[in-house]
C-alpha cells in the first residue's frame, strides 16, 4: 500500500537536513516506522533479533551505516540512545539519525540527549491527514488573522462518529468492523496485560488497571480529579483506588504514550485566576469506544433520538471533541504551536483549545457537534477576545455542521473536516 504523507512530514523535510537525530516518539500503531522509513537510507529493526543483536555487540558497524540511519524501537535496547548521542558529539551536521520509539524504557539514559537529539511527538491521522475532505481553511493562516472562511462540507456527524470508532491507527482503520474492534482489544490487551505489567504495573490485578483506564476514558475531555476517576474506577462499594497506586497506573501508561492529557493554559490574564487541571485524552478516540463498550449505532441513536441515557451523549460529543483535539494536534505541530485549555479557577470560563505560536499570537477554539452555534455559546471566545486584544489573532468554533463561514461578531465557524495544515 501507498505511503499515505502525513503532517509531521513537512516538519521533518524542514528540521532534518540541520538537525543531526530526530527521535519520533508516540504509540505503538501511529505509524512512525512507516514515517521514519520514507527518508532513511537504512534501517535498524530493534524488534528484530539480528538487528539488536548487532547493535549489542557491533554498535559500530550500526553507527557507519549510511545515513540517515533509522533505529527502530529504540527503547529495547536503551543504550542506543546514548550511542547516537555520543555520535552526535563527534559530528554535529545534520540528517544522520532518525529514532523510532514507542515507550520510554524503564531504565532510560543517564544522558537525556539535550541539544543532540530533539524529540517529535507522533499522534494518530488526523483528520486531513484521512483525505475526507479537501480542506478550506488553514490552521497556519488562522494565526495571521482576517483568514477567509468558506466551503461545504460533504462529511457529517455519522462520517465523524465512523472516525471516531475507526480509529487514527493507519493499520487498524484499514480493517473492517467486526476485525477493527478485535484488534484495538487486542491492542488494549497486550498493552494492558502484557507491556505495562513488564513494569511491575498491575501484575497483581490487571482487571484493576483496566478499571481505571475505563473510567479515565469516560472522562475524556473533561477535567475531572484523578481522585474522582480513581472513585470511578473502584469494583461495587470497595475502596476507592489509592492515591500511589492511581499516579502508578498515570505514570506507566504516559511512558507508553497511552495518555495525551492537554495542559492547562499558562496565559497571563489581569485579574483572573485559571485552573491548572488538564484535560484528558487517550492517545486515539477508538480505544476510549471500545473501554466504554460504544460503537457507532449507539452514538448516533443516543444524539439523534435520546433513547438512550444521558452518558452516551455525554460520551459523543466528548470524543468529538477528542477527535478534533487530535486534528488540531498534528496542525499545531507543523506551525511550530502548542495546545492547552483555558478554564477560570471557579469554572465560569473555559475555552475548549488554545494554540499559541512561538511568536506569542493565539487562537482559540471551541468545539461544538451542531454547525450553527448560538451566541451563548460563543461568549467565552468573546470574552477571551477582549482580554488578549490584538493578540488573540482568530476565534474558531469547530463542527459537524455542512457550513464554513464567519458570524458578524468574526468569529469563524468550521466543519473538522474543512481544517487542514
Amino acid at each position: 500500500m501507498a505511503y499515505l504523507r502525513r503532517s509531521i512530514d513537512s516538519t521533518l523535510d524542514q528540521l532534518l537536513p540541520e538537525l543531526p537525530a530526530i527521535a519520533l516518539e508516540g504509540p505503538k500503531g501511529v505509524g512512525k516506522t512507516a514515517t521514519a522509513e520514507q527518508r532513511a537510507a537504512q534501517a535498524f529493526r530493534l524488534d528484530e533479533p539480528a538487528d539488536a543483536e548487532l547493535i549489542r555487540v557491533a554498535p559500530q558497524a550500526v553507527i557507519a551505516a549510511s545515513r540517515p540511519i533509522l533505529i527502530d524501537e529504540w527503547q529495547r535496547y536503551p543504550s542506543s540512545w546514548d550511542l547516537v548521542r555520543r555520535a552526535v558529539d563527534r559530528d554535529y551536521s545534520g540528517g544522520q539519525f532518525i529514532l523510532t520509539g514507542s515507550s520510554i524504557p524503564k531504565d532510560a539514559p543517564s544522558h537525556t540527549g539535550a541539544g543532540r537529539i530533539v524529540s517529535l511527538r507522533m499522534r494518530g491521522l488526523a483528520i486531513a491527514e484521512r483525505q475526507v475532505a479537501s480542506p478550506t481553511v488553514s490552521f497556519q493562516r488562522l494565526f495571521g488573522g482576517k483568514h477567509e472562511i468558506g466551503g461545504r462540507a460533504v462529511a457529517r456527524l455519522p462520517e465523524y462518529v465512523e472516525e471516531i470508532v475507526g480509529s487514527g491507527f493507519p493499520a487498524i482503520r484499514r480493517l473492517a468492523s467486526r476485525a477493527r474492534r478485535l484488534a484495538i482489544d487486542s491492542y488494549l490487551m497486550r498493552m494492558l496485560e502484557h507491556e505495562v505489567t513488564e513494569r511491575g504495573v498491575g501484575t497483581r490485578q490487571p482487571e484493576q488497571l483496566r478499571r481505571w483506564l475505563t473510567a479515565y476514558a469516560r472522562a475524556t475531555a473533561s477535567t475531572a480529579t484523578h481522585s474522582t476517576i480513581a472513585r470511578a474506577a473502584r469494583e461495587g462499594d470497595g475502596e476507592a483506588l489509592s492515591r500511589t497506586t492511581v499516579n502508578r497506573y498515570r505514570d506507566v501508561l504516559t511512558q507508553f504514550w497511552m495518555l495525551d492529557e492537554l495542559p492547562a493554559s499558562g496565559l497571563q490574564l489581569t485579574g483572573i485566576r485559571l485552573g491548572d487541571a488538564p484535560k484528558h485524552f487517550l492517545a486515539d478516540p477508538a480505544l476510549a469506544v471500545r473501554l466504554m463498550d460504544l460503537d457507532e449505532d449507539r452514538l448516533l441513536r443516543g444524539a439523534a433520538e435520546n433513547m438512550l441515557g444521558p452518558q452516551d451523549r455525554t460520551a459523543l460529543g466528548a470524543l468529538f471533541e477528542a477527535l478534533v483535539v487530535m486534528s488540531l494536534q498534528a496542525s499545531a505541530q507543523a506551525a511550530d504551536a502548542r495546545l492547552s485549555h483555558l478554564r477560570t479557577r471557579n469554572g465560569d470560563r473555559e475555552v475548549d483549545v488554545i494554540a499559541r505560536r512561538h511568536d506569542g499570537k493565539t487562537v482559540a477554539f471551541e468545539v461544538k457537534l451542531h454547525g450553527t452555534p448560538s451566541d451563548r455559546e460563543v461568549r467565552h471566545l468573546l470574552w477571551l477576545k477582549a482580554m488578549l486584544g490584538n493578540d488573540l489573532a482568530d476565534m474558531v468554533v469547530i463542527t459537524a455542521g455542512e457550513y464554513a463561514y464567519r458570524r458578524e461578531d468574526g468569529i469563524a465557524v468550521v466543519p473538522l473536516s474543512l481544517l487542514g495544515d
